[in-house]
């Protein structure tokens, strides 16, 4: 008995394990917190700003669409128009010069593309993305076409939401919340040039960019890293087409839509194991899609 604290300890286990289980606690503690917000925010970039905002593969109330979206914004991810505008552009150009992010341009251009303050003359979110804008929370976090004002809320913002979970559940919370947003910032980043690499993966469709599909990216970015997929068919919710290339973001999706948070799915992709056709996708112009295989080819429609 320690006649200090009042606690009883077993004399038998010897003192350096009971401090290496004493430390091994709150690290295994803060190291479920990071995965958890790391899913948060994960899905927030997947299945917020991209299927939802960026391809509208899917409906859902407002309040779903708020809580995937801010797990995005709270990740360091700027504001959700400028994001769907960016990848809207990446659709329409992509792996041409006017692309905002390929490869081709660089590495570090790929990755770092969102130091370039200014929207390209080409990319007008008034055009592209003229939906989103009619929503009066996302005009306010746009703030102009200069969106140097529009990050520097969403850094600020996303510095108070962990301040404030600081103040209420203390710092190994608000620590693990910040590390899940550095990463879940940097994933996506990574996978712009890792899937659009023709070294580091496969192809299901013979489309005319590098876009590959990559596994390891697919666990990490929560199914995106199908990205081959995803560029033949942008409508889709679901980027897994072969039984082992797994889409959790989609198994979400589908989850939600049992229980009623999530309405209409596109899953247009599962009509595509043995046909590719073109796809005409909001804002992201037209993917020019060849089968792989020598299939016959078959006309549909995605909304």
């Amino acid at each position: 008995m320690n006649r200090a604290s009042g606690h009883s300890f077993d004399r038998t286990v010897p003192l350096p394990a009971r401090y290496e289980v004493g430390l091994l606690e709150p690290i295994a503690l803060f190291c479920g917190l990071t995965f958890v917000f790391y899913l948060w925010h994960m899905f927030g970039v997947t299945i917020g700003l991209h299927r939802l905002l960026s391809h509208r593969a899917f409906t859902c109330p407002k309040a779903v669409e708020y809580f995937f979206v801010f797990g995005a914004y709270f990740a360091f991810h700027g504001s959700p128009v400028w994001w769907a505008t960016i990848h809207r552009a990446h659709h329409r150009f992509s792996d041409q010069p006017l692309d905002p992010h390929t490869p081709r341009n660089g590495i570090f251009s790929s990755y770092a593309f969102y130091r370039e303050w200014h929207y390209p003359e080409y990319i007008n979110p008034r055009v592209q993305s003229k939906d989103l804008l009619k929503d009066p929370l996302y005009r306010l976090l746009e703030s102009g076409a200069d969106w140097k004002l529009g990050y520097a809320i969403n850094v600020v913002s996303s510095l108070l939401f962990r301040v404030a979970l600081w103040a209420a559940f203390g710092p190994l919370v608000a620590g693990a919340s910040l590390l899940a947003g550095f990463l879940a910032l940097n994933s996506p980043l990574i996978l712009n040039i890792v899937c659009h690499m023709p070294q580091w993966g496969y192809k299901n469709f013979n489309i005319k960019d590098d876009s590959m599909n990559n596994w390891l990216m697919a666990i990490i970015c929560v199914g995106d890293g199908w990205h081959n997929n995803h560029h033949a068919v942008p409508g889709s919710s679901n980027m897994g087409i072969k039984p082992w290339e797994i889409d959790p973001s989609f198994l979400v999706l589908k989850a939600l839509q049992k229980v009623g948070l999530v309405g209409t799915i596109n899953e247009s992709l599962a009509n595509e194991t043995l046909h590719a056709v073109p796809v005409a996708v909001v804002g992201s112009g037209r993917a020019n899609v060849k089968p792989h295989r020598k299939h016959e080819r078959e006309k549909t429609s995605v909304r």
